[in-house]
């Protein structure tokens, strides 16, 4: 998984504070009206929500003004379980802002997302993983994706949220909880673009250029060369190129896209080659048709590489083949075909 530099610490201390059953959040007890003797400065702590804490590998600790805090397992923000608190057993009380920081290593995420707690939020990423997709309530301010990475900064304001900067439970105040927290967060997630399942499901979405171009090639030979094709055989060569996308996922489970790709196209050019010689006579028209796919299926592999163009050149690989199938049979005379 990508690797990522934490984000930069919060400019001024947040404790939460516990107070007969009451949770206060400090942001300035005055303006809450409360008075600073009222309040447990020994029960002070300081407590971070993050959703999933599997990932990390080390013991984490708060640094509270230059001194080292042990983070214990669990958050005390309602609605939200998962996450840190760090006890900070205070003798004095907090008089003015106090800096701290967190350093938070995750491995094996699938994202990271945060969720504007200040009056003024910065956040910054820089990933070695090239397929972000940006999520949320608020888009990056600026951002850098590159095939070695990406880096994005999101500057967002607190009047983008729902819920109030400074609050207290007393009175019932309920606007502070998981929904409006959730309905703010902002961040990347890590996307898988292109690994092997998905490039199995994107050249399934090509099928239809196999099948069409040959049971185009088929149908000319009948119409222009007057060629007789049983319908089974249609259904045999039809059958074959289905084949060909099972065998493209079975082996590619085991090692690479491209091996597997490289495997299976032989596999199915060389049995529909083989199987075509029969009953088209051999000779060209053999030839035709194995070099036909051989074509198909390299240009397919080049298009699934693709990530910007695939749709792009799919689209003008069938109006070319639509445009070859209307050349050739510019001059065939339908009704006199039927009247035969």
């Amino acid at each position: 998984m990508p690797e990522m530099q934490p984000p930069p610490p919060l400019p001024r201390s947040q404790p939460f504070l516990r107070r007969n059953g009451t949770v206060i959040k400090l942001f300035g007890v005055g303006a809450l009206k409360i008075d600073r003797k009222d309040v447990f400065w020994k029960d002070a702590f300081v407590t971070v929500a993050v959703s999933d804490l599997r990932g990390t590998r080390e013991g984490l600790a708060l640094d509270w003004s230059g001194t080292k805090r042990a983070l214990q397992p669990g958050s005390q923000l309602p609605g939200y379980t998962t996450g840190t608190t760090a006890l900070l057993a205070l003798d004095q009380p907090i008089a003015s802002a106090v800096d701290f920081s967190i350093s938070l290593d995750v491995n094996g995420s699938g994202g990271i997302f945060f969720a504007p707690f200040g009056v003024q939020n910065e956040a910054e990423l820089k990933s070695n993983w090239p397929d972000p997709g940006f999520r949320g309530a608020f888009l990056p301010a600026e951002r850098s994706v590159r095939a070695d990475g990406f880096d994005a900064r999101w500057k967002v304001s607190y009047y983008g949220r729902d819920y109030p900067q400074a609050w207290t439970s007393i009175g019932g105040n309920q606007r502070f909880n998981e929904k409006t927290v959730s309905a703010s967060f902002f961040g990347a997630e890590f996307l898988s673009i292109l690994d092997a399942c998905r490039f199995v499901e994107r050249s399934i979405k090509y099928g239809v250029l196999f099948l069409v171009l040959v049971c185009t090639t088929f149908f000319l030979f009948e119409v222009t060369a007057r060629q007789k094709i049983h319908p089974l055989q249609y259904l045999m060569v039809g059958a074959a190129l289905c084949l060909f996308y099972l065998l493209l996922l079975s082996i590619s489970e085991f090692i690479g896209f491209g091996p597997a790709y490289l495997i299976a196209t032989a596999a199915a050019t060389v049995l529909i080659t083989w199987y075509c010689n029969f009953f088209l006579g051999g000779g060209v028209r053999t030839l035709m048709i194995g070099a036909g796919l051989a074509g198909v299926y390299t240009f397919l592999y080049i298009t699934l590489r693709q990530q910007d163009y695939a749709l792009l050149m799919g689209a003008i690989a069938l109006f070319v083949l639509l445009a070859v199938v209307m050349y050739v049979t510019r001059k065939v005379d339908w009704y006199a075909r039927d009247v035969n």
